[in-house]
């Protein structure tokens, strides 16, 4: 991918833009090089010396006492990377039948190489797509992007209903295991039970309850019904 100024930007540069844009979307401001550290398994050192190679790129700026943040083309070159990623999960999962728990990493590496004319092309043959299999939204051609206002899973109280909207990709095993309970996007949910100090939920999903624990219940986003 092209920066404005025509510079073309590695894997790298793109993994951390993409990552600093997610982290300041949870946190709803500037991110420390160590959360981008965590976030990309590398140590700080190298999360400084990346944020600093943004930073020459006029991709990111390191705000005193607050952390990094992107610029505008920053921005927009994350959210490119995002269509490429979330648009190859939902062609990955429908299209070619990869499981929920496996696009995330295949995508990873695909995202980096997908041309604008085979992104378009996915796109079309999706018809123009709005969430990936996980339930994140998918930027616009225009790269413009609609974040819903959600929950999180639990923070919920006993007899809190709603609708399962949005997961996390980054923990395949947490996806299985709601895979294998037909647990996905869209299902309504109604919570039964709730175990103090971080422990687990109990929810109906449908006709069944099922047990939901502390830290698969923080990853996952809903839309919840009064």
């Amino acid at each position: 991918m092209n920066t404005e100024a025509g510079t073309t930007t590695s894997s790298a540069v793109e993994d951390y833009a993409k990552a600093i844009y997610a982290l300041a979307a949870e946190r709803e401001g500037p991110v420390s090089t160590n959360a981008i550290a965590e976030r990309l398994r590398v140590t700080p050192a190298s999360a400084s010396a990346m944020v600093k190679r943004l930073d020459e790129l006029g991709l990111a700026r390191h705000v005193p006492y607050k952390g990094v943040e992107l610029t505008e083309e920053g921005c927009q070159l994350a959210l490119e990377v995002l269509r490429h990623h979330r648009l190859l999960e939902l062609y990955l999962a429908e299209s070619l039948g990869v499981p929920w728990d496996r696009v995330h990493d295949e995508a990873e590496v695909l995202e980096h190489v997908l041309s604008e004319e085979l992104e378009e092309l996915i796109a079309l043959k999706l018809g123009d797509p709005k969430r990936d299999p996980h339930g994140d939204p998918i930027p616009t051609r225009e790269l413009e992007i609609e974040e819903d206002h959600t929950a999180s899973f639990d923070s919920l109280e006993p007899g809190g209903r709603g609708t399962f909207v949005r997961i996390s990709d980054s923990d395949p095993q947490m996806l299985r295991y709601l895979a294998e309970r037909g647990i996905g996007p869209g299902e309504g949910f109604e919570i039964v039970e709730k175990q103090p100090f971080g422990g687990p939920l109990f929810a109906r999903f449908g006709n069944q309850v099922h047990i939901i624990g502390g830290d698969l219940a923080a990853r996952m986003r809903v839309e919840v019904r009064a």
